[in-house]
């Protein structure tokens, strides 16, 4: 039986920066990891062919470089391996199915100057302005407890900053889907066309609430950082924490698995494993869902029934499915711009996006889905054999088990079969094929992995979810993970709540794990404030 100061359970981004930072400050830390490699959604594979590394789950890290834990962490981590790959020129753009392409650059004024109407340019330009100027108090809510007086902190600041009426503009915001806010706000469509699909990425769709606010946060977060890819695969990110966790004498115990949280007394003592009982001193961090957490890992009666009804009625979101394809050669793109962009979406924007997403959450797979093509051999040309190319294609729009399709082709009645999704990705590449009319010619191997497939290597991710639950506003901010306990400290002492399903929610920030090791150790949660007035900023070039 062993006992340390603290056990952190899951080794996904925000277990391994609360570990690291537990341990930079001297406690002794124990990581638990079911799966035998660390990182959760973190992985580098040669899922095709020989000397073609895909980053199998996620890739983009945009979040983390702009966050409080690279602050904390960067510096160390680059000591330890850690080197990006990023955009000098073009961001992102979207190719509607009519052929129509609008490009981000790094820079805003090089993105506003393709709008069409000159109205819409000095409306994105201030829209950045505005949210530079706000964005101390905006990043100290994002990246602060919101139940607690930081709330009251960040608000005074708010209104102190944009006053009364652009305060309430910017709550305003929250309550606005991304359609009615690009609406409002804009006569042209490349806004809205560029930036709705990304949504995606935050589990949304341009639909929900809050999409008015998360849409211009997530642009600038583009412009200011651009797209950082590590260096030799997403998996180089995981080699580059377990040397820094080796160094801190962090022990990580992979294929371990947790059975369950133990409390004596009102307070969690530790965790019982599959292989023996590791005693906590001081704190047990739990990465994981809240069905989990109290469905599961918590003895029965440890805790209000309300919170346990609540987490009982936590909801997922839309599943995902990642397809990988090796390339004899880049493909040729009818827009030749198109081949040096990193991430390229297949939208109309909020119109074929919100019809897809309205199909996948009625249980139907889309007729016409939104394809997110990844290009990370722009970045990083080590990823591929010389010549080559590869496309990692993400699709957000995927129902779980699927009750039909919308398009009447595809065979659903047994779930997610081999057949199903090769069929499913054939009209992903046939997708691409309108605009890249020869990529079946120099596609040489395909691999796909279904929500099932996600769900069965990251608990997690239930129902194929890659977000840790639903990111509708009723289950953000305030009331995430619960609306009964929207906090990361639990009602059991010594008990931490992080990751995904927690505030600030999914994405590759590490912010829950950072804002927990940082209350614990009594150091500073804002090491640094990201400024996204859309200025570039270099730390992902010196990572």
């Amino acid at each position: 039986m062993d006992e340390v100061d603290a056990v952190v359970i899951g080794s996904g981004i925000n277990g391994l920066v609360a570990a690291a930072e537990l341990a930079m400050a001297g406690w002794s830390v124990v990581l638990v990891e079911r799966n035998q490699r660390i990182g959760g959604f973190i992985a580098t594979e040669e899922r095709t062919l020989p000397g073609y590394l895909h980053d199998t789950y996620s890739s983009w890290h945009p979040l983390f470089v702009a966050g409080a834990a690279f602050a904390s962490l960067g510096q160390p981590l680059r000591r330890h391996g850690l080197n990006y790959c990023n955009t000098e020129e073009w961001v992102t753009a979207s190719v509607a199915d009519d052929g129509r392409v609008t490009l981000a650059h790094r820079d805003p004024e090089r993105t506003a100057a393709g709008f069409e109407h000159d109205a819409d340019r000095a409306t994105y330009l201030a829209g950045l302005g505005r949210l530079g100027t706000s964005m101390e108090a905006i990043g100290g809510l994002m990246g602060s407890e919101l139940r607690s007086l930081a709330l009251l902190r960040h608000a005074v600041g708010l209104v102190r900053t944009c006053g009364r009426a652009g305060s309430e503009q910017w709550l305003r915001s929250v309550a606005t889907s991304a359609r009615a806010y690009t609406r409002a706000e804009f006569h042209g469509p490349e806004v809205d066309h560029l930036f709705s699909p990304w949504l995606l990425h935050a589990g949304l769709s341009p639909d929900h609430a809050s999409g008015g606010f998360m849409l211009p946060l997530l642009a600038a977060t583009l412009h200011g950082f651009g797209l950082p890819v590590v260096a030799g695969g997403s998996g180089r990110f995981l080699d580059a924490f377990r040397s820094l966790l080796d160094s801190l004498g962090v022990r990580v115990e992979a294929g371990s698995r947790v059975e369950r949280i133990l409390v004596e007394k009102g307070r969690a003592a530790g965790v019982v494993t599959d292989s023996g009982v590791i005693r906590a001193r001081r704190a047990v961090l739990a990465s994981v869902t809240p069905t989990a957490l109290y469905g599961s890992l918590l003895p029965e009666g440890s805790v209000d029934p309300a919170v346990h009804d609540a987490a009982a009625r936590f909801r997922y979101g839309r599943g995902a499915m990642q397809i990988h394809v090796a390339l004899s050669q880049p493909i040729g793109w009818r827009d030749a711009r198109l081949g040096q962009v990193p991430i390229v979406h297949l939208s109309d924007g909020s119109a074929s996006t919100g019809i897809a997403c309205a199909e996948a959450e009625a249980g139907l797979l889309p007729r016409r889905p939104t394809v997110v093509v990844g290009q990370q051999y722009v970045l990083d040309p080590s990823r591929v054999p010389a010549g080559s190319a590869a496309l990692w294609l993400q699709l957000q729009e995927v129902p779980f088990a699927p009750l039909g399709d919308s398009a009447g082709e595809l065979d659903t009645a047994q779930g997610w079969t081999e057949a199903l999704a090769r069929g499913y990705a054939e009209r992903v590449l046939s997708r691409i094929a309108r605009h890249a009319p020869d990529v079946h010619d120099k596609t040489l191997a395909v691999d796909v992995i279904t929500p099932v497939q996600l769900a069965e290597y990251n608990p997690n991710a239930v129902n194929g979810d890659p977000y840790g639950g639903s990111g509708e506003l009723d289950q953000s901010y305030l009331w995430r993970p619960l609306p009964v306990s929207g906090r990361h400290a639990t009602t059991v002492r010594g008990l931490w709540h992080i990751g995904a399903s927690t505030h600030p929610g999914a994405g590759l920030g590490g912010g829950s794990g950072h804002m927990v090791a940082a209350r614990l150790t009594g150091q500073p949660r804002f090491a640094r404030v990201p400024h996204f007035s859309g200025k570039r900023r270099d730390e992902s070039h010196r990572a």
